[in-house]
């Protein structure tokens, strides 16, 4: 994946992740805020992983 779209996927996953604190159902948020705090996870370690990378020069 491009840094650009995993950033935009980092950012839509965070956002929906603590938008979904005002939902009032807790099953529902549940729902919502596991799978976009995993999917925020892993774009955050892809991310990581690609600047640690570029830094040694492996691209």
């Amino acid at each position: 994946m491009k840094t650009a779209t995993l950033w935009l996927v980092l950012l839509v996953a965070l956002t929906v992740n603590i938008a979904s604190i005002f939902i009032p159902d807790s099953l529902q948020q549940a729902l919502i805020s596991v799978p976009t705090g995993l999917i925020a996870l892993a774009a955050g370690i892809t991310l990581a992983v690609k600047k640690r990378k570029r830094r040694a020069g492996v691209v």
